[in-house]
């Protein structure tokens, strides 16, 4: 429980539970909750220029909520909803929301986690929840592009050391991603597909 509400990150918590469980050495469990967790970064610098006008107190606290699920339902409020300058409270209701459940069913797995058979195989419901999150926020060809070769990278790379193979997947996703939008606005009859509502400037 203790580390479910210091560490806010499942994959990184799992990682870190098992290398603790081996005997790892402290620098090489944090070196490697840091590796898996880069793509947190990719998130900041994304919805950042909704956020410029927040101060360091609230970045601060999105910061530590976001995850993978409060980024899916941040930015895609952020896309499709006109910039109120009240977005952020939208993104902190989500990140509250997913903490809450994340520390009552860490409790509830503490108590009856030994109860679930084994061949439920409930692991497979992370693969599901991700492409619920991915699936909604597919709204033009480039973000199709960038999913499907961001995927197809993940599953070759699964055996990666290190978590390494969702890095890779990650930076492959942006490169295809822009690539497909440049080449959709070289061609006019492509624009409309593409085209996205920046961000209102201060």
């Amino acid at each position: 429980m203790a580390m479910s509400s210091i560490l806010f990150a499942g994959s990184a918590q799992f990682v870190v539970t098992q290398l603790f469980a081996t005997g790892t050495p402290g620098l090489v469990i944090v070196l490697t909750a840091a590796v898996v967790n880069l793509r947190h970064m990719l998130y900041s610098a994304s919805v950042a220029p909704y956020l410029r006008r927040l101060g360091p107190a609230w970045k601060g606290l999105l910061a530590y909520l976001l995850t993978d699920e409060a980024y899916a339902v941040g930015i895609i409020r952020y896309r499709r909803g006109p910039e109120n300058g009240h977005g952020h409270w939208h993104l902190l209701g989500a990140g509250l929301a997913l903490w809450t459940t994340w520390q009552l069913s860490t409790a509830a797995g503490i108590f009856l986690g030994s109860q679930v058979p084994a061949s439920w195989s409930l692991d497979f419901t992370l693969a599901l929840t991700f492409i619920a999150l991915v699936v909604p926020a597919l709204e033009d060809r480039p973000d199709v592009v960038a999913a499907l070769a961001a995927g197809g990278v993940a599953l070759l790379a699964a055996d990666w050391p290190y978590k390494t193979g969702l890095l890779a997947a990650a930076l492959t996703g942006i490169v295809a991603g822009l690539y497909a939008a440049r080449w959709a606005a070289g061609h006019p009859d492509r624009r409309k597909a593409t085209n996205k509502t920046p961000p209102e400037r201060p």
